[in-house]
Protein backbone atom coordinates (compact mmCIF):
# COMPACT_ATOMS: atom_id res chain seq x y z
CA UNK A 1 0.00 0.00 0.00
CA UNK A 2 2.37 2.32 1.00
CA UNK A 3 4.25 1.59 -2.10
CA UNK A 4 1.56 2.08 -4.73
CA UNK A 5 1.31 5.60 -2.47
CA UNK A 6 4.53 6.40 -2.98
CA UNK A 7 4.31 5.92 -6.66
CA UNK A 8 0.93 7.81 -6.86
CA UNK A 9 2.48 10.92 -5.20
CA UNK A 10 5.47 10.55 -7.80
CA UNK A 11 3.26 10.26 -10.56
CA UNK A 12 1.30 13.66 -9.47
CA UNK A 13 4.42 15.45 -8.72
CA UNK A 14 5.97 14.77 -12.61
CA UNK A 15 2.40 15.76 -13.55
CA UNK A 16 2.87 19.49 -12.03
CA UNK A 17 6.63 19.74 -12.98
CA UNK A 18 5.02 19.02 -16.60
CA UNK A 19 2.25 21.39 -16.39
CA UNK A 20 4.70 24.19 -14.91
CA UNK A 21 7.27 23.31 -17.69
CA UNK A 22 5.01 23.90 -20.29
CA UNK A 23 3.55 26.55 -19.07
CA UNK A 24 6.94 28.65 -19.11
CA UNK A 25 7.50 27.16 -23.01
CA UNK A 26 4.20 28.37 -24.02
CA UNK A 27 5.65 31.73 -22.59
CA UNK A 28 8.42 31.82 -24.76
CA UNK A 29 6.25 30.29 -27.91
CA UNK A 30 4.22 33.65 -26.95
CA UNK A 31 7.68 35.57 -26.79
CA UNK A 32 8.83 34.61 -29.80
CA UNK A 33 5.07 35.01 -31.37
CA UNK A 34 5.78 38.76 -30.14
CA UNK A 35 9.02 39.09 -31.97
CA UNK A 36 7.10 37.74 -35.51
CA UNK A 37 5.46 40.34 -35.20
CA UNK A 38 7.95 43.10 -34.62
CA UNK A 39 10.11 41.82 -37.43
CA UNK A 40 7.23 42.62 -39.65
CA UNK A 41 6.74 45.93 -38.28
CA UNK A 42 10.17 46.63 -38.74
CA UNK A 43 10.67 45.37 -42.71
CA UNK A 44 7.68 47.06 -43.84
CA UNK A 45 8.68 50.30 -41.53
CA UNK A 46 12.13 49.79 -43.14
CA UNK A 47 13.66 50.08 -39.92
CA UNK A 48 15.58 47.15 -39.80
CA UNK A 49 18.81 48.43 -41.68
CA UNK A 50 18.77 51.62 -39.30
CA UNK A 51 20.85 50.05 -36.75
CA UNK A 52 24.07 49.14 -39.33
CA UNK A 53 26.45 47.79 -36.52
CA UNK A 54 25.81 44.44 -34.44
CA UNK A 55 26.97 44.22 -30.91
CA UNK A 56 26.03 41.07 -28.72
CA UNK A 57 27.15 42.11 -25.80
CA UNK A 58 27.05 45.93 -25.82
CA UNK A 59 23.99 46.21 -28.23
CA UNK A 60 21.26 46.96 -25.82
CA UNK A 61 22.66 50.44 -24.87
CA UNK A 62 21.54 52.67 -27.51
CA UNK A 63 22.81 56.34 -28.37
CA UNK A 64 22.59 58.42 -24.70
CA UNK A 65 22.82 61.75 -26.07
CA UNK A 66 22.81 64.10 -28.93
CA UNK A 67 26.03 63.35 -30.43
CA UNK A 68 25.80 59.36 -30.29
CA UNK A 69 22.67 60.03 -31.80
CA UNK A 70 24.44 62.17 -34.66
CA UNK A 71 27.00 59.69 -34.86
CA UNK A 72 24.36 56.60 -35.36
CA UNK A 73 22.29 58.92 -37.85
CA UNK A 74 25.80 59.60 -39.53
CA UNK A 75 26.70 55.97 -39.79
CA UNK A 76 22.86 55.26 -41.31
CA UNK A 77 23.62 57.84 -43.65
CA UNK A 78 26.76 56.21 -45.35
CA UNK A 79 24.13 52.91 -46.18
CA UNK A 80 21.78 52.25 -49.36
CA UNK A 81 18.98 52.14 -47.29
CA UNK A 82 19.22 56.29 -46.55
CA UNK A 83 18.72 56.46 -50.33
CA UNK A 84 14.96 55.54 -49.76
CA UNK A 85 14.75 57.86 -47.04
CA UNK A 86 16.90 60.65 -48.52
CA UNK A 87 15.90 63.80 -46.76
CA UNK A 88 15.00 62.30 -43.63
CA UNK A 89 15.95 64.46 -40.31
CA UNK A 90 17.47 63.37 -36.90
CA UNK A 91 13.87 62.82 -35.39
CA UNK A 92 12.91 60.57 -38.58
CA UNK A 93 16.05 58.69 -37.97
CA UNK A 94 15.27 58.16 -34.60
CA UNK A 95 11.83 56.75 -35.26
CA UNK A 96 13.33 54.08 -36.95
CA UNK A 97 15.88 53.56 -34.76
CA UNK A 98 13.79 53.03 -31.68
CA UNK A 99 11.58 50.03 -33.69
CA UNK A 100 14.41 48.31 -34.38
CA UNK A 101 16.17 48.57 -31.50
CA UNK A 102 12.72 47.30 -29.60
CA UNK A 103 13.22 44.21 -31.78
CA UNK A 104 16.66 43.72 -31.36
CA UNK A 105 16.55 43.86 -27.29
CA UNK A 106 13.19 41.90 -27.40
CA UNK A 107 15.60 39.38 -29.10
CA UNK A 108 17.77 39.18 -26.04
CA UNK A 109 14.80 38.94 -24.04
CA UNK A 110 13.67 35.86 -25.16
CA UNK A 111 16.89 34.58 -24.65
CA UNK A 112 16.57 35.96 -21.04
CA UNK A 113 12.78 34.39 -20.53
CA UNK A 114 14.13 31.04 -22.07
CA UNK A 115 17.22 30.76 -20.13
CA UNK A 116 16.58 31.80 -16.17
CA UNK A 117 13.80 29.47 -15.62
CA UNK A 118 15.64 26.66 -17.51
CA UNK A 119 18.13 27.39 -14.59
CA UNK A 120 16.11 27.31 -12.21
CA UNK A 121 14.00 24.30 -12.98
CA UNK A 122 17.13 22.38 -13.57
CA UNK A 123 18.51 23.24 -10.21
CA UNK A 124 15.16 22.03 -8.86
CA UNK A 125 15.27 18.92 -10.76
CA UNK A 126 11.99 19.83 -12.18
CA UNK A 127 13.57 18.95 -15.84
CA UNK A 128 13.71 14.92 -16.49
CA UNK A 129 17.23 13.86 -18.02
CA UNK A 130 15.79 12.74 -21.39
CA UNK A 131 14.23 16.79 -21.52
CA UNK A 132 17.76 18.45 -21.15
CA UNK A 133 18.99 17.80 -24.42
CA UNK A 134 15.75 18.87 -26.25
CA UNK A 135 15.82 22.65 -24.08
CA UNK A 136 19.57 22.71 -25.03
CA UNK A 137 18.69 22.89 -28.47
CA UNK A 138 16.13 25.74 -27.92
CA UNK A 139 18.53 27.48 -26.47
CA UNK A 140 20.93 26.68 -29.08
CA UNK A 141 18.41 27.49 -32.27
CA UNK A 142 17.53 30.68 -30.47
CA UNK A 143 21.08 32.06 -30.46
CA UNK A 144 21.36 30.58 -33.96
CA UNK A 145 18.43 32.60 -35.06
CA UNK A 146 20.23 36.11 -33.91
CA UNK A 147 23.13 35.97 -36.17
CA UNK A 148 20.94 34.75 -38.91
CA UNK A 149 19.10 37.65 -38.23
CA UNK A 150 22.38 39.73 -38.40
CA UNK A 151 22.92 38.08 -41.34
CA UNK A 152 19.84 38.97 -42.86
CA UNK A 153 20.00 42.56 -42.42
CA UNK A 154 24.00 42.66 -43.53
CA UNK A 155 22.52 41.91 -47.52
CA UNK A 156 21.07 45.15 -47.03
CA UNK A 157 23.93 46.76 -46.00
CA UNK A 158 25.91 46.79 -49.18
CA UNK A 159 24.83 47.97 -52.44
CA UNK A 160 21.48 47.29 -52.62
CA UNK A 161 18.73 49.35 -49.80
CA UNK A 162 16.86 46.09 -49.33
CA UNK A 163 17.53 42.58 -48.00
CA UNK A 164 17.91 39.75 -49.92
CA UNK A 165 14.45 37.55 -50.21
CA UNK A 166 16.27 34.46 -49.60
CA UNK A 167 18.00 35.63 -46.20
CA UNK A 168 14.50 36.91 -44.96
CA UNK A 169 13.10 33.99 -45.99
CA UNK A 170 15.24 31.64 -44.41
CA UNK A 171 15.18 33.69 -41.03
CA UNK A 172 11.23 33.20 -41.18
CA UNK A 173 11.48 30.00 -41.57
CA UNK A 174 13.64 29.47 -39.07
CA UNK A 175 11.19 31.24 -36.50
CA UNK A 176 8.85 29.11 -37.66
CA UNK A 177 10.72 26.18 -36.69
CA UNK A 178 11.58 27.35 -33.12
CA UNK A 179 8.47 28.14 -32.50
CA UNK A 180 7.41 24.90 -33.61
CA UNK A 181 9.18 22.62 -31.65
CA UNK A 182 8.84 24.71 -28.75
CA UNK A 183 4.99 24.54 -28.91
CA UNK A 184 5.25 20.51 -29.82
CA UNK A 185 7.49 19.59 -26.78
CA UNK A 186 5.39 21.99 -24.44
CA UNK A 187 2.12 20.44 -26.04
CA UNK A 188 3.20 17.35 -24.75
CA UNK A 189 4.44 17.94 -21.75
CA UNK A 190 0.48 19.13 -20.93
CA UNK A 191 -0.80 16.32 -22.98
CA UNK A 192 1.54 13.22 -22.08
CA UNK A 193 -1.09 10.72 -23.30
CA UNK A 194 -3.23 11.05 -26.54
CA UNK A 195 -6.72 11.00 -25.85
CA UNK A 196 -8.73 8.19 -26.43
CA UNK A 197 -10.27 8.44 -30.29
CA UNK A 198 -12.97 5.54 -31.79
CA UNK A 199 -11.99 4.11 -34.67
CA UNK A 200 -8.50 3.94 -37.14
CA UNK A 201 -7.85 7.93 -36.69
CA UNK A 202 -4.26 6.97 -38.86
CA UNK A 203 -5.83 8.46 -42.55
CA UNK A 204 -6.80 11.78 -40.75
CA UNK A 205 -3.42 12.06 -38.89
CA UNK A 206 -1.37 11.77 -41.80
CA UNK A 207 -3.62 14.50 -43.79
CA UNK A 208 -3.54 16.74 -40.92
CA UNK A 209 0.22 16.36 -41.21
CA UNK A 210 0.19 16.97 -44.73
CA UNK A 211 -1.79 20.00 -44.36
CA UNK A 212 0.54 21.44 -41.88
CA UNK A 213 3.21 20.68 -44.25
CA UNK A 214 1.34 23.17 -47.00
CA UNK A 215 1.00 25.33 -43.99
CA UNK A 216 4.90 24.88 -43.81
CA UNK A 217 5.23 25.94 -47.66
CA UNK A 218 2.71 28.42 -47.94
CA UNK A 219 4.35 30.73 -45.36
CA UNK A 220 8.19 29.87 -47.41
CA UNK A 221 6.13 31.57 -50.44
CA UNK A 222 4.84 34.47 -48.46
CA UNK A 223 8.74 34.98 -47.50
CA UNK A 224 9.70 35.62 -50.65
CA UNK A 225 6.47 37.71 -51.72
CA UNK A 226 7.65 39.85 -48.61
CA UNK A 227 11.09 39.69 -49.59
CA UNK A 228 10.49 41.04 -53.06
CA UNK A 229 7.73 43.67 -52.06
CA UNK A 230 5.66 41.08 -54.32
CA UNK A 231 2.74 42.50 -53.20
CA UNK A 232 2.82 46.09 -54.08
CA UNK A 233 2.05 44.78 -57.43
CA UNK A 234 -0.96 43.36 -58.70
CA UNK A 235 -3.15 44.43 -56.34
CA UNK A 236 -6.25 42.62 -57.81
CA UNK A 237 -8.07 39.43 -57.03
CA UNK A 238 -9.07 37.22 -57.65
CA UNK A 239 -7.19 37.95 -60.69
CA UNK A 240 -4.02 39.22 -61.97
CA UNK A 241 -4.79 42.21 -63.90
CA UNK A 242 -7.72 40.17 -65.37
CA UNK A 243 -5.47 36.82 -65.98
CA UNK A 244 -5.40 33.89 -64.01
CA UNK A 245 -1.60 33.15 -64.95
CA UNK A 246 0.06 36.74 -64.74
CA UNK A 247 1.94 37.78 -68.01
CA UNK A 248 5.76 37.33 -68.04
CA UNK A 249 5.29 34.80 -65.32
CA UNK A 250 8.35 32.42 -66.73
CA UNK A 251 10.36 35.71 -67.70
CA UNK A 252 13.84 34.75 -65.95
CA UNK A 253 16.37 32.30 -66.90
CA UNK A 254 16.89 29.86 -65.58
CA UNK A 255 13.27 29.17 -65.71
CA UNK A 256 13.75 28.10 -61.61
CA UNK A 257 14.84 31.52 -61.03
CA UNK A 258 11.15 32.90 -61.56
CA UNK A 259 9.70 31.11 -58.49
CA UNK A 260 12.25 33.01 -56.48
CA UNK A 261 13.05 36.22 -57.91
CA UNK A 262 10.30 36.96 -60.57
CA UNK A 263 7.38 39.55 -58.54
CA UNK A 264 4.51 37.89 -61.02
CA UNK A 265 5.68 34.33 -60.69
CA UNK A 266 6.03 34.50 -56.60
CA UNK A 267 3.11 36.67 -55.75
CA UNK A 268 0.81 34.10 -58.32
CA UNK A 269 2.42 31.00 -56.24
CA UNK A 270 1.38 32.25 -53.02
CA UNK A 271 -2.16 32.81 -54.26
CA UNK A 272 -2.33 29.69 -55.73
CA UNK A 273 -1.11 27.90 -52.72
CA UNK A 274 -3.02 29.93 -50.36
CA UNK A 275 -6.41 28.84 -52.24
CA UNK A 276 -5.36 25.12 -52.35
CA UNK A 277 -4.83 25.61 -48.57
CA UNK A 278 -8.32 26.52 -47.72
CA UNK A 279 -9.86 24.10 -49.78
CA UNK A 280 -7.37 20.99 -47.96
CA UNK A 281 -8.33 22.62 -44.53
CA UNK A 282 -11.56 22.55 -45.40
CA UNK A 283 -11.64 18.82 -46.36
CA UNK A 284 -9.61 17.85 -43.68
CA UNK A 285 -12.62 19.48 -41.14
CA UNK A 286 -15.70 17.55 -43.42
CA UNK A 287 -13.09 14.09 -42.93
CA UNK A 288 -12.74 15.00 -38.98
CA UNK A 289 -16.66 14.57 -38.66
CA UNK A 290 -16.72 11.32 -39.78
CA UNK A 291 -14.53 10.20 -36.35
CA UNK A 292 -16.14 10.39 -32.82
CA UNK A 293 -12.81 12.71 -31.60
CA UNK A 294 -12.46 13.96 -28.18
CA UNK A 295 -13.65 17.43 -27.08
CA UNK A 296 -9.77 18.65 -27.96
CA UNK A 297 -9.46 17.80 -31.34
CA UNK A 298 -13.04 18.14 -32.54
CA UNK A 299 -12.47 22.12 -31.14
CA UNK A 300 -9.43 21.96 -32.63
CA UNK A 301 -10.10 21.58 -36.37
CA UNK A 302 -13.41 23.68 -35.77
CA UNK A 303 -10.55 26.29 -34.77
CA UNK A 304 -8.16 25.17 -37.69
CA UNK A 305 -11.28 26.15 -40.52
CA UNK A 306 -12.16 28.75 -39.31
CA UNK A 307 -8.74 30.84 -38.43
CA UNK A 308 -7.88 29.44 -42.40
CA UNK A 309 -11.20 31.93 -43.63
CA UNK A 310 -9.55 34.47 -41.73
CA UNK A 311 -6.15 34.63 -42.72
CA UNK A 312 -7.10 33.81 -46.38
CA UNK A 313 -9.51 36.90 -45.71
CA UNK A 314 -6.62 38.97 -44.06
CA UNK A 315 -4.04 38.16 -47.05
CA UNK A 316 -6.55 39.37 -49.95
CA UNK A 317 -7.26 42.68 -47.71
CA UNK A 318 -3.61 43.11 -47.61
CA UNK A 319 -3.39 42.55 -51.32
CA UNK A 320 -6.03 45.02 -52.41
CA UNK A 321 -5.11 47.38 -49.85
CA UNK A 322 -1.58 47.66 -51.08
CA UNK A 323 -0.14 46.53 -47.84
CA UNK A 324 -1.20 49.19 -44.97
CA UNK A 325 1.00 48.09 -42.53
CA UNK A 326 -1.44 47.18 -39.55
CA UNK A 327 -2.84 44.41 -42.13
CA UNK A 328 0.26 42.99 -43.81
CA UNK A 329 1.48 42.58 -39.74
CA UNK A 330 -1.67 41.02 -39.11
CA UNK A 331 -1.71 38.43 -41.74
CA UNK A 332 1.89 37.37 -41.05
CA UNK A 333 1.00 37.09 -36.78
CA UNK A 334 -1.95 34.64 -38.48
CA UNK A 335 0.19 32.94 -40.14
CA UNK A 336 1.74 32.02 -36.97
CA UNK A 337 -1.86 31.36 -35.43
CA UNK A 338 -2.71 29.26 -38.23
CA UNK A 339 0.22 27.11 -37.96
CA UNK A 340 -0.06 26.56 -33.94
CA UNK A 341 -3.38 25.13 -35.01
CA UNK A 342 -2.54 22.80 -37.61
CA UNK A 343 0.17 21.61 -34.60
CA UNK A 344 -2.30 21.03 -31.87
CA UNK A 345 -4.50 19.32 -34.49
CA UNK A 346 -2.00 17.04 -35.25
CA UNK A 347 -0.81 16.64 -31.72
CA UNK A 348 -4.12 15.83 -30.44
CA UNK A 349 -4.66 12.93 -32.63
CA UNK A 350 -1.45 11.14 -31.45
CA UNK A 351 1.53 12.71 -34.39
CA UNK A 352 4.71 12.00 -33.79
Amino acid sequence: MVMKMDFAEEGLTIRRNNKQLAGWLFMVCAAIFIMVVLGGITRLTHSGLSMVEWDPIMGFIPPMNQAEWADAFQKYQQFPEYQLNAGMDLAGFKSIFWMEYIHRVWGRMIGLIFLVPFIYFLARGKISRPMIPKMVIMFVLGGMQGALGWYMVRSGLVDNPYVSQYRLTAHLIAAFMIYGYIFWIALGLLFPRPEITQGNTGPLQRFALIVTGLIAITVISGGFVAGLKAGLAYNTFPLMYGRFIPEGYFTLQPWYLNFFENIAAVQFDHRLLAEILIIVIFLLWLMSRRYRLPDRARIGFRLLVVMALVQVSLGISTLLLVVPTWLAVTHQAGALVLFSLALNACHSLGAR
